[in-house]
């Protein structure tokens, strides 16, 4: 966030004369009205198409101003929410249900969904095929995020395996790539980009993705005090995202080189053909569909079963896709 200068009109009009003055403070006036949003975001592709909102120009199109947070999963944004230190951030299903629960979190728009970026990788030289073979292994997993979640609750029980019949290393996403080369760990449950450097890098093997077991929506979450007591700063939000929507349809090329520079510039070395096969993973189309409460009763079924919430929650406080509604509305 940009703050203006603080030039008094003595100074100014020494600096650059009266005509010049009028239009500094009228530009100042402009800033100082801006609606400053604390975003935040994951550094893996599903924060991706929040990453390029950011870089748009679009949130200040809409008349708003932003502070970004930027983490490696979006259950840490959840619980940067939670504690009311982010206004707005992504996340998948069962870690917004999760922080509905202990923070009474709002669902504003489904973003995108994951299912094909949540993967297995499994080290290349085990030559591992099926997902029973990890019986006994070491295997990399954020514990607690909606990825992790889906793997421990969904995917291993399908295979009849349960908690003790492997070995759960708890760690970051961004770490694991390290780990499965270093031979630390011998597969990992994790999202794009880090799957697809492992498999280029011909230290990983592609074993499953998510996509057959879970969709995974992602959605874009504020607190309930954001949505009460900031309503206008919600719809320019959510405009913004539909010109963001446009741009991941119209212009995907902008597009991918935006987010292709955000992994270069961390270091990340990637062929633009193994980013183009991450980022081709991710269905972007920001809006509400009216058919999410099935799925994510279900969602919050098994994290009542496993004891990861104390209660349904109430959709229709939880989601709120009259929002998206009233955005699209002369958008």
């Amino acid at each position: 966030m940009i703050k203006p200068s603080m030039l008094t009109r003595r100074q100014y009009i020494a600096a650059t004369g009266a005509g010049a003055l009028a239009m500094s403070f009228a530009n100042a006036r402009r800033a100082a009205a801006l609606e400053t949003i604390r975003q935040g975001y994951q550094t893996n592709i599903w924060g991706m198409p929040t990453y390029y909102l950011i870089k748009s120009g679009y949130l200040e199109k809409h008349g708003l101003a932003f502070e970004e947070f930027a983490v490696p999963s979006g259950n840490l944004t959840m619980q940067q929410m939670v504690a009311r230190q982010v206004d707005v951030g992504t996340y998948a299903g069962q870690s917004f249900i999760i922080g509905n629960a202990k923070g009474g979190l709002v669902a504003i728009a489904l973003i995108e969904h994951v299912g094909k970026t949540a993967r297995i990788t499994t080290r290349k030289d085990l030559g591992i095929t099926k997902v029973e073979e990890l019986r006994g292994r070491k295997i990399a997993n954020q514990t607690g995020s909606s990825v992790g979640n889906v793997f421990v609750d969904t995917i291993m029980p399908q295979r009849g395996l349960k908690k003790g019949d492997y070995q759960e290393v708890r760690m970051d996403v961004n770490n694991m790539v390290a780990a499965l080369a270093a031979k630390t760990v011998d597969a990992m449950v994790n999202v794009e980009p880090y799957n697809v450097i492992a498999v280029a890098d011909g230290i990983g093997s592609d074993l499953m993705d998510f996509s057959g077991v879970d969709p995974m929506p992602v959605f874009m979450a504020a607190t309930p005090e954001f949505v009460d007591k900031k309503p206008d700063a919600v719809i320019a939000y959510l405009r913004a995202w539909l010109d963001v929507a446009r741009d991941f349809k119209e212009k995907p090329k902008q597009v991918a080189d935006v987010i292709y520079a955000f992994y270069t510039s961390k270091g990340y070395k990637m062929s633009i053909d193994a980013f183009a096969t991450a980022l081709s993973r991710v269905e972007v189309n920001p809006g509400f569909p009216g058919d999410l409460k099935p799925y994510m009763q279900q969602q919050a079924e098994i994290l009542l079963q496993d004891k990861k919430i104390d209660a349904i929650p109430d959709w229709s406080k939880a989601l709120r896709p009259d929002l998206m509604e009233r955005a699209r509305t002369n958008a």
